[in-house]
């Protein structure tokens, strides 16, 4: 799906709960095959070799038998009277040979086809889920991109094969012991269940082992990013050493994590093979007596020694690779689960074939839920073409949420949104009708005309030089030696704010979409280029655009044709031991004397039992060391108060 014009969101939400918690499944996981093709054949693959290697086992061991007790009984040592067995026992091991062989080469191309596929298909469902939801995985994401999925190869080339054999091999030899002696099959019968139970009983021990392991991983790769993003800032401050410390403290925390894991892991291996091997010996002791007092054939016994290893083999591989397909496990369940949230999120077609260039965008009683409460709140606007509509408000009232919920990228709790009456929703046909500068702008590593392209527009679009002058990104460009082939890094590495807030004025602007959505665009820029910016947006509302801005800053507000005021329902509470009275959305006024207490959870603080000192994210400040005095942006001007 095409991302609207220019860059991406980073709107807050939910971190995921225990719902999205990645939930226990069979040792094969239904939905590898179902959202991979090659797993699937992989798996049609390996049910094949599996049963080519059973089948050469038993014939393997059924001709060593008649060999070995013939020459011994018979006494007859010549070759040509075993050529026939030779010949099949050596026909045997060629093709028990060729299939392993074939088995090991496939396993690993498959399995990194299939760790492409799923990296493939996470990153495309990471794409579709709303920016509320995709937020809180972001570092889950990459980690499962970057590392996670890594471990999914051991899984497949090692614990799948090890466990269709399991389920192959070992009641087939069983059956086929049980035809040459009955007491050895019965000796396997019982002795076999223990590894498993064993298995389980570890399996308790080590859950969760991998997923705390992942989840380290991903925590500490957050703040490392959150660290190297954030380094000039500390180091501007004298502060580059202040984080070390929780770092340090999360590379342990993964140290211990994953060692933890390694010696359950090497205890467990012991305790399988200490397991198996007593197995083995007790059938051979049995046998070994028996054969002693004539009690059965020579050849049974031969033929139930050999099988009889080969019966706990495949779950003494599964069980040796059960640990180290564990982390591959846990990324690829987490994988699943971002893959079937995706894939239960509506894909929207309404805008197919929907022409927008003289349609109204209508907010109509829009909320979008937030953290504590609702931003917007019953927002109303009518957002006409050819007009300048403004939308107006404090901090965090939702303003920016606004745009989100016209992108059709946050979905409203009430209300709706509609272009020229019908829904707006997220798919290509929409985007393609508007050209969104939102407050960071995305810039990708690659030349100045590279990002150009990232809206539709390259360097022979019509109007672009005399945009590029509007925004003054023509002295940009000629300061440059390459010009528009001028190579910049990561988010814009190489060019200051003001620099890549003009590059991404000038690729917004010059898109010739109906709809623009602007946010704060003139920020990082200068009082000259402001006013020019603001003639070139006016300039293209006069010509049928539908130009919708977010703005504080008065400059923006005088070239409006309308102002939307934007309000929020933070949910603040005010609880008092005396008189309390709390007017407006924006603002709080207090009236107390005593002891007063504050509770919100949009970020609300207060401090002190006889006065009251409250930080709010909604722009009210209230300072007191006595009684109370209100500052609020809404409802009083700075330095003005009510005791």
């Amino acid at each position: 799906m095409t991302a609207p014009a220019d860059a991406a969101v980073r709107p807050f939400g939910s971190a995921p709960g225990a719902a999205d918690a990645p939930r226990r499944r069979g040792p094969i996981d239904p939905r590898l095959w179902r959202y991979s093709a090659t797993a699937r054949g992989y798996l049609v693959l390996t049910l094949v070799t599996a049963t080519i290697n059973v089948a050469m086992i038993v014939v393997s061991a059924l001709a060593i038998g008649a060999v070995l007790a013939g020459v011994l009984t018979t006494g007859t040592a010549e070759l040509g009277e075993w050529r026939t067995e030779l010949l099949v026992l050596a026909g045997a091991v060629t093709v028990r040979t060729l299939v392993t062989w074939v088995q090991s080469r496939f396993a690993h191309r498959s399995a990194s086809r299939v760790v492409a596929e799923l990296e493939h298909e996470v990153l495309a469902a990471a794409t579709r889920l709303p920016p509320r939801e995709l937020e809180p995985r972001r570092d889950e994401i990459a980690t499962v991109l970057t590392r996670g999925l890594g471990g999914l190869s051991e899984y497949l080339t090692g614990y799948v094969p090890a466990l269709l054999l399991a389920v192959t091999l070992t009641p087939i030899t069983v059956v086929v012991i049980a035809f040459q002696d009955l007491t050895s099959a019965i000796i396997v019968v019982v002795t076999l269940p223990l590894i498993p139970a064993f298995m389980i009983l570890i399996g308790l021990l080590t859950k969760g082992k991998a997923d705390r392991t992942l989840q380290t991983m991903t925590t500490l790769s957050a703040q490392l990013l959150d660290l190297i993003a954030g380094l000039p800032t500390l180091r501007a401050l004298g502060r580059e050493q202040g984080p070390a410390e929780k770092v340090r403290e999360l590379g342990d925390d993964h140290r211990r994590t994953t060692m933890s894991a390694l010696r359950v892991a090497f205890l467990s291996g012991t305790v399988l093979e200490w397991l198996a091997t007593l197995s083995v010996a007790l059938i051979a002791v049995s046998i070994g007596l028996r054969l002693v007092y004539g009690d059965m054939a020579l050849e049974a016994g031969v033929v139930a020694l050999i099988l009889a290893p080969e019966a706990y083999l495949p779950l003494r591989t599964v069980g040796a690779k059960f640990h180290a397909a564990e982390d591959g496990k846990a990324a690829a369940e987490r994988a699943f689960t971002i893959l079937d949230r995706a894939a239960a999120t509506p894909s929207a077609t309404a805008g197919a074939g929907f022409d927008a260039t003289s349609a109204e965008l209508t907010l109509t009683n829009l909320s979008v839920a937030s953290r504590d409460g609702y931003a917007p709140h019953r927002l109303d606007a009518v957002c006409r073409p050819g007009a300048v509509t403004v939308l107006a408000g404090a901090n965090g009232a939702g303003k920016s949420t606004a745009l989100l919920a016209v992108l059709g990228l946050a979905e409203p709790a009430e209300g709706s949104v509609e272009v020229g009456g019908r829904p707006v929703t997220a798919d290509d046909a929409w985007w393609e009708q508007v050209a969104w500068l939102p407050q960071r702008p995305v810039l990708l590593p690659g030349t100045l005309a590279d990002n150009l392209r990232l809206t539709g527009v390259d360097l022979t679009t019509d109007g672009l030089e005399e945009i590029c002058a509007a925004t003054r990104f023509d002295e940009v460009l000629d300061e440059l030696p390459g010009g528009w082939d001028t190579v910049v890094g990561a988010e814009g590495s190489g060019l200051s704010l003001g620099q890549r807030q003009r590059l991404a004025l000038v690729r917004t602007l010059a898109a010739d979409r109906p709809v623009l959505l602007l946010d704060e665009p003139t920020a990082h820029l200068d009082d000259a280029t402001e006013t020019t910016v603001l003639e070139t947006v006016r300039e293209l509302a006069r010509r049928g655009r539908t130009v919708v801005i977010v703005a504080h800053r008065p400059s923006i507000l005088a070239i409006a044709d309308s102002v939307v005021r934007v309000v929020s329902d933070s949910g603040v509470r005010v609880v008092s031991d005396s008189v309390v009275r709390v007017v407006s959305d924006s603002g709080v006024r207090v009236v107390s004397d005593s002891v007063v207490r504050v509770v919100s959870d949009s970020g609300v603080r207060v401090v002190s039992d006889s006065g009251v000192r409250v930080v709010s994210d909604s722009g009210v400040r209230v300072v007191s060391d006595s009684g109370v005095r209100v500052v609020s942006h809404g409802d009083a001007a700075p330095g003005t108060g009510e005791r």
